[in-house]
């Protein structure tokens, strides 16, 4: 059986084995062009998350945490750094997949929770969803969608929804909105 911790490892592996490969040159007699990257409009879908936010309950004053969401090797990850007042830190990496057309996310923190989630862009938010194992209680396994959307003076929302009977009815699970920082740390 696969650690779960191992899993990231895994996921880090299989997002970046096309970057590797189409980075790692072979001998040839023709030119070779520079690579290209990862600017494609798939790979700036997520690109209004990046940023340093403070995070509070939807419709709320009150602050739950920091996050730092940046651009990794040259544009082809986002990492995600929570950073809470309170409970478990963790963060995610996320990235294009464009054999399949779909971004993938994969979270971890210092609970020692984990998921694998997969979506994209869904009227004009972006929606990834996947199982998450422990999410509502020890030895669950609900399916859990969260939605990033842009809102009106730059601040980003995440909502999340849970269901534990396979996608046919869900509940809301969290309700996030990002604000502009400039008091972040990453300490």
């Amino acid at each position: 059986m696969i650690k779960p911790a191992c899993y990231l490892a895994l996921f880090a592996a299989a997002i970046s084995s096309e970057s590797w490969a189409a980075q790692t040159s072979v001998p040839s007699a023709a030119p070779t062009q520079a690579p290209t990257g990862c600017a494609s409009p798939g790979h700036r879908q997520f690109d209004f998350w990046l940023g340093r936010w403070d995070v509070y309950r939807t419709g709320t004053e009150n602050l739950v945490a920091h996050r730092l969401i940046e651009s990794l090797d040259g544009g082809c990850a986002i990492r995600e750094n929570w950073m809470p007042l309170q409970g478990a830190g963790g963060g995610s990496l996320n990235a294009w997949l464009p054999q399949q057309g779909v971004w993938r996310q994969a979270w971890v923190d210092s609970s020692n929770s984990w998921a694998i989630f997969e979506g994209g862009i869904d009227q004009g938010a972006m929606v990834i969803s996947g199982v998450w194992p422990g999410a509502a209680g020890p030895g669950s396994e609900p399916l859990v969608r969260i939605s990033y959307s842009r809102e009106e003076g730059g601040a980003v929302r995440q909502a999340g929804q849970m269901s534990t009977d396979g996608g046919q009815t869900w509940v809301p699970s969290f309700d996030l909105t990002y604000r502009p920082s400039t008091s972040v740390t990453t300490d």
